[in-house]
């Protein structure tokens, strides 16, 4: 339906995802298999649905996808706001992370409500 490679929202999160991947590799080796795993794993999801979206064959099916990627968003705060109260993230990093997810956020709002 869509060059998804086209899309600014997509190109953003595959940007914050490089840049999320990048800063948990400071994470603690013990939280390999759990925090560290979890936010890159909700990190990916959000450019993965969203290309996943574009590639669908009808309107509703992209939302649908865009709908579970803004879940993802929400996800990722939550397990950011985590690690930044057991101090494995910076306050400055967390607040630059939460304003691009944000960002992120209403780009996937706005690309949904033009799908209506």
């Amino acid at each position: 339906m869509n060059d998804f490679r086209k899309l600014k929202v997509w190109q953003k999160a595959v940007d914050l995802a490089t840049e999320i991947y990048e800063a948990t590799d400071e994470y603690p080796k013990t939280e390999m298999y759990g925090l560290t795993s979890q936010i890159r794993r909700s990190v990916v999801s959000i450019g993965s649905n969203i290309s996943e979206g574009a590639g669908r064959r009808s309107k509703n099916e992209f939302r649908q996808f865009l709908n579970i990627a803004i879940g993802s968003c929400y996800e990722l705060e939550t397990q950011l706001m985590i690690s930044q109260n057991l101090n494995y993230l910076e306050v400055e990093l967390f607040e630059e992370f939460k304003e691009l997810l944000t960002e992120i956020q209403k780009m996937i709002y706005s690309l949904s409500k033009s799908l209506e």
